[in-house]
């Protein structure tokens, strides 16, 4: 079993939010029609994501953005060995996503994996118009050909080290951090 150090803060609350920001500013600047814009949030830190960039497009707008969630439990290569794929439990959109321009929201893109998984499950709610890739960190090592149309910050990483994305939400603390596995 392997522990990890911190390695250095990537990103504040306060850059974080300014990344949220200017991503809710790109999404609205590609959205031609805003009456069929919604985010559909990756559990479990693409939700918060998500329904912040909502609020935040909301109070640009003044209209209400719909958001769901995609609850998929992930059996990554680099945190367990309980399996090689992720496995999709629930969606709870709330919303028809048929004929919708969805973006799709993780808080970190690695390799694709768990976007596919996702895809899967979205397509199985229905058919949007559109689909694309929000992440609030890219940090490379992809294993299928997924790319992101909105990205906060691309960070290279080596397989050694890990992005951690902290929300107030889920963790009573706001920041981005870049860890690194050490043997014990």
């Amino acid at each position: 079993m392997s522990a990890t150090r911190v390695k250095c803060q990537l990103m504040s609350a306060s850059e974080m939010d300014r990344t949220l920001v200017r991503l809710a500013h790109e999404v609205l600047e590609k959205s031609a029609d805003l009456d069929k814009l919604a985010f559909v949030g990756i559990r479990r830190r693409g939700v918060p994501l998500a329904e912040r960039l909502a609020r935040k497009i909301e109070s640009l707008e003044n209209r209400k953005i719909p958001v769901g969630t995609l609850d998929i439990k992930l059996y990554r290569d680099d945190l367990s060995t309980v399996g090689p794929a992720p496995v999709v439990n629930e969606a709870t959109l709330g919303f028809p996503i048929t004929g919708k321009d969805i973006v799709l929201t993780d808080d970190v893109l690695y390799t694709g994996r768990t976007v596919r998984a996702a895809l899967d499950a979205l397509f199985d709610q229905g058919r949007p118009s559109r689909v694309q890739l929000l992440a609030l960190i890219d940090r490379g090592h992809r294993e299928l050909p997924i790319e992101a149309r909105y990205v906060g910050r691309m960070v290279q990483t080596t397989s050694n080290e890990i992005i951690e994305v902290k929300f107030q939400e889920i963790d009573q603390t706001e920041k981005v951090l870049l860890v690194e596995k050490v043997a014990e």
